[in-house]
């Protein structure tokens, strides 16, 4: 089922599958901003990770002398959300653990994602994860939005660049396969805005240690007539990522409250590499925005 959001310029559609954002688009032009999942190139539109952002070791952990199997980016995109509050211009979905999430995360939460639009174009997505167990739970939550590129008829997908603020130098983390190493950080100048090449996608996403510090980024020409901007209140990381190899017409700007596991990860959840852990009864939240033009 699909949960419509509207003001006077923009619809916005929500699957309940996975609390997905499936579709951006405006009501003048018919503009759509978000990817189509054409599963030639990826199946997907928008899909929220949790309960871990990227692969584990061996797809696999350890939590009290037990081990447990996941998949890379957790479960919560293939399940069905709740619709528990609904106005046309905001959506609260939920997903709660069951017996089988209790077999792959053995843990009580509950984890909402408030979809809310603003007068200015603006969509807010926010998670919201509560431990509703009586230890703590250990967690990584993140966004996998994808933006169709490009987004006019005419252009090339090298024809837009990523623009990310404030300038300055960021701390970029690199993967051997699909585990983190933190021996290989290189840095990334935002003074440089990074022009869409799909060569640099060959080693996976391009990845920025954000370290909870807010930062805007634009998806757009150099001499914008359309575009996305994302602003990310607190996220440690920011992923860019399209598929290498597919030449595929779209981009993802990713927020991650986590990262995949290191290459030398122990395979503890409660030692994993920037895993959140929220004691019983506490309520952890994290944002980011999209702004349409």
């Amino acid at each position: 089922m699909s949960v419509k959001l509207e003001n006077e310029n923009i619809i916005v559609k929500i699957s309940e599958m996975g609390a997905e954002l499936t579709s951006v688009k405006r009501r003048d032009s018919g503009m759509e901003y978000m990817w189509i999942a054409d599963p030639n190139f990826w199946g997907r539109h928008a899909p929220n990770l949790f309960p871990i952002v990227g692969r584990l070791k061996g797809d696999r952990y350890k939590y009290r002398d037990k081990t447990y199997f996941m998949t890379q980016h957790g479960f919560a995109r293939d399940n069905e959300f709740d619709l528990v509050e609904k106005t046309s211009t905001m959506a609260r979905l939920r997903l709660v653990d069951t017996e089988e999430t209790q077999s792959i995360y053995p843990f009580h939460f509950q984890f909402d994602i408030i979809f809310r639009l603003t007068d200015q174009d603006m969509l807010g997505i926010t998670y919201v994860v509560t431990n509703t167990d009586t230890h703590d739970i250990y967690f990584s939550v993140g966004g996998h939005p994808g933006f169709r590129v490009p987004l006019e008829a005419g252009d090339k997908f090298t024809d837009y660049y990523v623009n990310v603020d404030p300038k300055r130098k960021y701390a970029r983390s690199k993967l051997v396969g699909p585990y983190l190493d933190n021996n290989l950080d290189t840095t990334f100048n935002s003074d440089i805005p990074l022009r869409l090449r799909y060569d640099d996608y060959k080693d996976d996403a391009i990845i920025l240690r954000l370290d909870g510090n807010p930062v805007s980024i634009i998806l757009a020409k150099l001499r914008e007539s359309h575009g996305i901007t994302m602003h990310v209140q607190d996220a440690k990381y920011l992923g860019i990522w399209t598929p290498y190899g597919k030449d595929a017409p779209f981009v993802c700007l990713e927020p991650w409250w986590g990262i995949a596991d290191t290459v030398d990860a122990d395979g503890l959840i409660n030692h994993k590499y920037a895993i959140n852990s929220l004691a019983p009864a506490q309520t952890f939240t994290g944002s980011y925005s999209l702004s349409f033009f």
